[in-house]
């Protein structure tokens, strides 16, 4: 496994040809470029969205390729205040074309996932991603072994199959 910068990681998910699926497991996140939205969105104060834009339009490309994007968020219930709000902004990209999906944690007790977050791009290579416990990110890291690839890719089918499309999930 090889640690790769932040430019790299965002060249890679640039680059895949045909699916790129993106698990993630906690209930927290606290990044920089998200952090000042969820503030705003904390304190109850609109948000047009525009700092969506670039990942909608990346989507939007992917998509007129005849490419797949793939998400699938592993969730505790109630939500999180980070899941409400990921929740709530969520709209512009599945209208983008990227499948965001919710599963309640509750159905994944019998379901073996990898212990990071990951990207698995085109059965060929994983970015696995490494928080703080604060939900800050530390590190991005690939693989390109076939048991790395297996477990995740057997991983985030077994999540999908419990999954609940963003249009139909109701937080409670």
């Amino acid at each position: 496994m090889a640690s790769i910068v932040y430019e790299e990681f965002e060249r890679l998910l640039g680059e895949f040809v045909v699916e790129s699926v993106h698990l993630e497991t906690r209930d927290t996140y606290r990044t920089a470029a998200e952090l000042p939205h969820l503030a705003q969105w904390t304190a109850g104060e609109l948000d047009d969205l525009a700092w969506l834009q670039g990942w909608c339009d990346t989507v939007r490309d992917h998509v007129a390729a005849g490419r797949s994007v793939r998400r699938a968020r592993i969730v505790s219930e109630p939500l999180s205040e980070y899941q409400r709000w990921s929740h709530s902004i969520a709209g512009p990209m599945v209208e983008a074309g990227e499948d965001i999906r919710w599963v309640p944690r509750r159905l994944m007790s019998s379901v073996a996932i990898p212990g990071n977050d990951f990207y698995l791009l085109d059965n060929r290579l994983v970015i696995f991603l490494h928080y703080a416990g604060s939900g800050v990110a530390t590190d991005q890291v690939t693989s390109r072994d076939p048991h790395d690839i297996q477990l995740c890719r057997t991983a985030f089918e077994a999540v999908w199959r419990l999954s609940i499309p963003h249009r139909d999930y109701r937080p409670s």
